[in-house]
């Protein structure tokens, strides 16, 4: 009995302990709640990644490295806890697209919010196309050209070697770039094997206010793989040109005279010094594997996200408060420990929130509150059937320790069902159902420990096995009855 009431005690001065971290730690600052960003306000930003042209088995790879590369973007803005994650959306009948979601927490412009992600470039290295295809693209721009000879011959002009130059408008001239794009496929190298760039300055300057000046370039280092994919690329096309694109823009085409191993690569785009600092940071920062396209934005104010934890710690409060209510009335002692346990499994929820650390949301803090109200119908099916036990004359300890074994069969398989409805949410569910989801079964795991546990230990540390005292029958009591006599 002794071990019994000294682990019993153990366990409460833990709840104690756990308790008095978690209000100090809030008071003082020191380690406050992570708040999600509709708690605590800040942009929600949602991309849509245009796989079209990566291999289905890569994809999930290149979404990997997407988000990889975004999370370094941001954290060199200082932006707090950012979120940043993949998904894989269902639209119809249609393939599935990928999204990238972006959550900045107290990044309210939206304006922005749009200009730190967008900022960071799509880095592509790609060949010339086959003969047949260069012959299809020159056709096509001569078409072109003819049928823009017939209609405004007025405005040709001819060059000193006698090539005939046209005036063209913006639709013509989009369509002649788009096709001279097309000189060149993509390859697998992209920025997502670049490890870092460097400012440099070539030796061959040009002539300068009567002095020399040498041209800034940016050297590319990729890492192992990229660099295996690098030799391999100038190995197979040595005589011909690589086209280096930036944020689907032409910036370099250099001739190969032979392999280049080492994974070494050098962007010569005729910019200014400060264009290519500018370049490398962005590079640096991170080089898009794959290109986005935004789909939508939401900004969260500050003061919402107040109102909604006050929202969520008073729904809280009040309903702890009522559910203690109703167990000290209808079961007496073993409502007043249930309280208790209650008292300890929050707190043990709280510590947890804190210290694993998890992202609280408005969603988290509902699945938290279900998961209190599943904790509280563990123990009314263990005080059911200890008074069951009681009516049909059995001692209060008896009736304790037949009440939580014949109880537990039920308990158990009602908390495995949720926790496998939780895991499966967490699992399939969008970042907000995750959210839900994890609150939800980390409750359900603990509820079911203070339940089964501690409000057992308790009950028994406080029960004298020797007899069963009238004022024991009354607290073992229910409701309005004050006595628990046999059938």
């Amino acid at each position: 009995m002794w071990k019994t009431r000294i682990f019993a005690l153990l366990l409460l001065a833990l709840g104690v302990w756990l308790g008095i971290t978690v209000y100090q730690s809030e008071i003082n600052k020191t380690n406050p709640f992570k708040l999600g960003l509709d708690l605590s306000g800040g942009s929600y930003l949602v991309y849509k990644a245009n796989t079209s042209d990566i291999e289905e088995s890569e994809i999930s790879n290149s979404m990997d490295a997407l988000r990889d590369v975004i999370e370094r973007r941001i954290n060199t803005f200082g932006v707090a806890e950012p979120s940043v994650q993949t998904e894989r959306h269902s639209v119809g009948v249609d393939e599935p697209e990928h999204r990238l979601i972006v959550e900045l927490p107290g990044v309210t412009d939206i304006d922005e919010a749009v200009e730190r992600i967008g900022q960071t470039p799509l880095l592509e290295f790609r060949v010339e196309a086959s003969d047949e295809e260069q012959s299809r693209i020159d056709k096509e721009i001569s078409e072109l050209a003819l049928a823009q000879a017939e209609t405004e011959m007025g405005d040709t002009i001819v060059d000193e070697s006698g090539t005939l130059q046209l005036s063209v408008n913006n639709e013509q001239l989009a369509l002649i770039t788009a096709l001279q794009n097309q000189r060149y496929v993509n390859t697998k190298l992209n920025g997502k094997y670049l490890q870092k760039a460097t400012l440099q300055f070539s030796q061959a300057g040009v002539a300068h206010g009567g002095g020399f000046q040498s041209l800034p370039t940016v050297a590319l280092s990729f890492d192992s793989e990229g660099a295996e994919l690098f030799e391999e690329m100038t190995r197979e096309n040595i005589g011909k040109t690589i086209a280096i694109y930036l944020d689907g823009e032409l910036v370099s085409a250099p001739v190969v005279n032979a392999a280049i191993s080492g994974g070494q690569a050098i962007i010569n785009g005729n910019f200014d010094t400060q264009e290519a600092k500018v370049l490398v940071g962005r590079l640096n920062s991170g080089a898009l594997p794959i290109s986005i396209e935004l789909l939508s934005t939401n900004t969260i104010g500050p003061s919402l996200g107040k109102d909604a934890v006050a929202a969520g710690v008073a729904a809280g409060a009040i309903g702890l408060i009522l559910v203690a209510i109703v167990l000290l009335f209808w079961y007496r002692l073993p409502g007043l420990i249930a309280v208790v346990a209650l008292g300890v499994y929050t707190a043990a929820m709280l510590w947890m929130f804190k210290f694993i650390p998890v992202t609280l949301t408005a969603a988290g803090i509902a699945g938290f509150i279900i998961s209190i109200g599943i904790a509280v119908d563990a123990n009314i099916l263990i005080f059911e059937r200890m008074k069951e036990e009681l009516r049909h004359g059995s001692t209060i300890h008896d009736a304790i320790t037949t009440g939580f074994s014949r109880a537990w069969a039920s308990i158990r398989d009602a908390n495995i069902s949720s926790i496998i409805s939780a895991l499966i949410l967490f699992w399939i569910g969008t970042p907000l159902i995750k959210g839900f989801a994890l609150t939800f079964g980390l409750g359900i795991i603990i509820s079911m420990i203070t339940a089964v546990t501690f409000t057992r230990l308790m009950l028994l540390s406080l029960n004298n096995t020797k007899r069963d005292s009238k004022l024991e029958k009354f607290m073992y009591g229910s409701g309005m009855s004050f006595t628990n006599n046999k059938e």
